[in-house]
């Protein structure tokens, strides 16, 4: 049985981070600003300046004794810090009785990072220009790209965490689906090998309107997340080898809801030749963004995306431990630091441990 922690945020840190949601603000969205649902830790611990930000985005207790937090690692300029191992984590608690917090050892507290399906789902959406220009001059090298995009991006062994979609788009006022969201590598590749010549009726662009018409699912995505209490991500994944032809949307309209989009949504633009406006391009893929001078270069640009969207997704943990706290200790305060490269960070939070008992694995 899960009992939703509560929290008390107390301080709000000036320029890096801003005040976080009362405790009774239940949501099932990611917390980018600042530590989330966390606070900063006692000084009585004497940790030094945070260099890493360890975002709580939620937790909860299950019985016999398990403390589960699911938090975002990045650096103090917001990049995603993903590879951690359990190994990493320090894990100290402050009871009624303490003075300050005792470390609790990760190895007899069976501390890990779990798989976080339960709580976390990151949605990616790959979204390719199929107009004649591509079709015509670099449809086998996007393909190419394409497939080593996807066996960048998707878990080696498939999770109900990590989701993939295929657009494109044409001339046509359509977001065509190449294949629905899935967690299959397989059938993701596959969908990519069936992409033939012949597969658009209309060789203009309509850029603006895929970009439109994929921010709109990427919301959907995360509403439908948030209806199953899940928290969710989601990036949107834009490849074109030129600008709008088929000027349906306006170019105003386009940036103004990818800058309006949930902050959940990453944008990420790939851009191919000579034709493309890159300043347009770069406002898209407000994320990230990468040209490629000729498709010889596809794939690399492609790589570096895939890079970006795997780290953003792979930052998210899932640390699990059980705690020594029992039935009658009520609240305790909790704190965990993370060291990686010489760098490290911390935040603090609190759980109730009523119920508590021996038996935690």
């Amino acid at each position: 049985m899960k009992s939703i922690l509560s929290l008390s945020i107390t301080l709000c840190i000036f320029l890096l981070f801003s005040c976080s949601n009362a405790d009774d603000d239940v949501r099932f969205d990611i917390n980018l600003d600042g530590l989330g649902k966390g606070q900063p830790v006692d000084e009585c611990l004497n940790l030094g300046d945070n260099q890493l930000i360890l975002s709580i985005q939620e937790q909860f207790t299950t019985l016999p004794g398990k403390v589960s937090i699911l938090f975002k690692v990045s650096d103090t300029n917001g990049n995603p810090v993903s590879g951690l191992q359990a190994s990493q984590f320090t894990i100290y608690e402050q009871g009624r009785n303490d003075d300050c917090f005792n470390t609790i050892s990760s190895s007899e507290s069976f501390a890990r990072i779990s798989p976080n399906s339960q709580v976390f789902r990151n949605n990616t959406l790959l979204v390719l220009d199929l107009s004649n220009s591509v079709l015509s001059n670099s449809l086998d090298e996007l393909k190419q790209a394409s497939i080593s995009f996807i066996e960048n991006v998707m878990p080696s062994v498939a999770s109900p965490s990590f989701n993939m979609a295929i657009y494109w788009f044409d001339g046509e006022d359509k977001l065509h689906l190449l294949n629905p969201l899935t967690n299959s590598t397989a059938e993701l590749i596959s969908a990519v090998n069936g992409i033939t010549p012949d597969i658009s009726n209309d060789p203009s662009t309509d850029l603006y309107g895929a970009v439109i018409k994929s921010t709109d699912i990427a919301e959907d995505l995360l509403a439908d997340g948030q209806s199953e209490d899940l928290i969710s991500a989601a990036s949107v994944v834009l490849f074109t080898d030129g600008t709008d032809q088929a000027s349906r949307y306006s170019k105003s309209a386009a940036l103004d809801k990818v800058n309006r989009a949930d902050p959940n949504i990453s944008f990420f633009s790939i851009g191919l030749g000579a034709e493309i406006d890159t300043e347009v391009l770069t406002d898209i893929g407000k994320t990230f963004s990468v040209f490629a001078g000729n498709k010889e270069e596809l794939e690399t640009t492609f790589n570096d995306i895939s890079q970006r969207v795997s780290e953003q997704a792979n930052s998210f943990y899932l640390f699990e431990y059980c705690s020594p706290k029992r039935d009658g200790s009520g609240e305790n305060n909790l704190a965990i630091q993370v060291s990686n490269n010489n760098l490290q960070g911390a935040v603090q939070t609190k759980f109730d441990a009523t119920g508590f008992t021996s038996g935690c694995e």
